[in-house]
């Protein structure tokens, strides 16, 4: 009898792992960019070229049941360096002072991804736009899963306040920041 129950949860643990599995994002073929306005009339683009992170997929039900990640603040790049040591200084994320990034999330509801993300030692609940654009197989043999998160937040409220005013109204750098997360995760083996 206790032969039977040790192969019985053996065969639900060995069925369960067929379905779920953990994925490392891929930097080669991921990204972290951001968008946000500059002087009230164009927008400033960039991406953090330091990044990593990791989720759990269940391939019985198709779902992301968790993801952490982490970006190093000191690798933004917007192509200017010295718009970029502006932002890496106390005026805006003080990367000496909090040099990561964090996000995960806590649950999926459709096309939602609810989250936490701390910027600048301020964590703040989040819901950003989710897709999951499925499951394949590589050349290589690889498993990989590609999602994206997409949706914006306000600077302000992680601390980021650095700010001038234009003469005609307005402010140089705008409140709201519209970030897209493109990820693609690779099977732990």
């Amino acid at each position: 009898m206790n032969l039977k129950i040790k192969l019985g949860l053996t065969s639900i643990l060995l069925a369960s792992s067929l379905f779920a599995g953990t994925f490392n994002v891929d930097p080669v073929h991921s990204n972290v960019a951001f968008k946000v306005k500059h002087m009230m009339i164009s927008n400033v683009t960039g991406e953090f070229d330091t990044f990593s992170g990791s989720f759990q997929y269940d391939e019985k039900t198709k779902k992301v049941t968790s993801l952490n990640g982490k970006v190093d603040v000191s690798s933004i790049n917007t192509d200017n360096v010295k718009r970029d040591g502006h932002l890496k200084s106390a005026d805006f994320f003080d990367a000496a002072k909090y040099p990561n990034i964090t996000y995960k999330i806590t649950k999926i509801i459709d096309d939602e991804a609810h989250g936490e993300i701390t910027i600048h030692g301020i964590t703040k609940k989040v819901v950003f736009d989710f897709e999951n654009s499925g499951m394949i197989k590589d050349p290589w043999g690889n498993t990989r899963i590609g999602l994206e998160l997409s949706g914006s937040i306000s600077r302000k409220a992680f601390g980021l306040k650095w700010n001038n005013l234009l003469e005609a109204g307005g402010a140089i750098v705008a409140d709201k920041i519209k970030l897209s997360i493109e990820l693609e995760g690779v099977l732990a083996k």
